[in-house]
């Protein structure tokens, strides 16, 4: 029995991302330890992962800070991993690999370029298909990679939901990181009210984070709290689960919402492509614009607008 790391920091969209990856090494090396490198805010939520041993947490300190670097060595050394499978794939993580950690089994991007090819072409791929590649060339029979599945990072929410909700509800993603706002969508309101004039029948449900329970107010819908504090990502995986529809700007949420099956509809504009970062499911739709600021309500509802009749009837 040997013990495996996997390195995986962040963000929660990646970490939904990968638990056809987390499953995939698991059933490859069933008599082995599998731990994971992450950060304090998904440690909680990785330690119910049932693919998962263990779970390391890195504070990700600058890199001049030379104490906490050794401590970090010290800690990852004492458990003697015999080999590295590198999904953060960053340059904290190269470093780490060449400066800090004496692991010779190493998986990362750089051990599946070919010749000649750079990473930057390579993470050009959709990022499930890069996943694979990395796991083919280490001998993980990649079964699961392609097709992501966090349900297990549910937490049963049905007697909040049924004591504030009805049994149908749509869930809205309205809001995106402050960093990168060119991913919000801005008439969310619009398209609520569309909604709530053809489908009386459906609720309209958002989930804010800490950050955001002041700005959901002046969104026209139920903002759905754990006793008036955000939902814990377990807690907001089970609300998607039980939902039945998400609308979406490209954020972590939707990234959970299609690899919990849910249906739904996810709205790009040209920061990046759906296919690059494999969002996109049989259920869970994409809708691509230049311009989210062109994009009109009616546009979307109409997208929506038999997908929201079946749920009705």
């Amino acid at each position: 029995m040997s013990n495996i790391l996997i390195i995986k920091h962040g963000s929660l969209g990646d970490i939904a991302q990968i638990s056809g990856v987390f499953r995939d090494i698991r059933e490859t090396l069933k008599n082995d330890k599998i731990f994971i490198l992450t950060t304090l805010p998904y440690a909680e939520l990785l330690s119910n992962c049932p693919h998962i041993d263990g779970v390391l947490v890195d504070k990700r300190l600058p890199r001049w800070n030379i104490f906490y670097l050794l401590k970090l060595k010290r800690m990852i050394e004492k458990f003697n991993f015999s080999q590295v499978y590198d999904l953060q794939n960053s340059s904290r993580t190269t470093f780490y690999k060449k400066r800090l950690l004496k692991i010779s089994n190493w998986s990362s991007t750089s051990t599946v370029l070919k010749k000649g090819e750079k990473k930057d072409d390579f993470d050009e791929y959709p990022v499930l298909e890069r996943f694979k590649i990395q796991l083919d060339n280490s001998n993980i029979v990649t079964k699961y990679t392609l097709k992501p599945d966090f349900s297990w990072a549910c937490r049963n929410v049905d007697q909040v939901v049924n004591k504030f909700l009805g049994n149908k509800f749509i869930l809205i993603f309205p809001f995106s990181s402050p960093q990168l706002s060119h991913k919000q969508w801005p008439y969310y309101n619009e398209l609520i009210g569309i909604i709530k004039s053809k489908h009386k029948k459906l609720e309209i449900v958002i989930a804010p984070s800490s950050s955001e329970i002041e700005k959901a107010k002046k969104i026209n819908a139920i903002s759905f709290l754990n006793n008036n504090s955000s939902l814990d990502i377990m807690e907001l995986a089970g609300l998607i689960k039980k939902s039945s529809f998400v609308i979406a700007n490209d954020t972590g949420p939707a990234h959970m919402a299609a690899h919990l099956g849910a249906k739904g509809l996810v709205l790009f504009g040209y920061h990046t492509t759906a296919k690059k970062v494999s969002i996109e499911t049989d259920k869970f739709k994409v809708l691509t614009v230049n311009d989210l600021n062109n994009l009109t309500a009616e546009i979307v509802y109409s997208k929506i607008k038999s997908k929201l009749e079946l749920i009705t009837h």
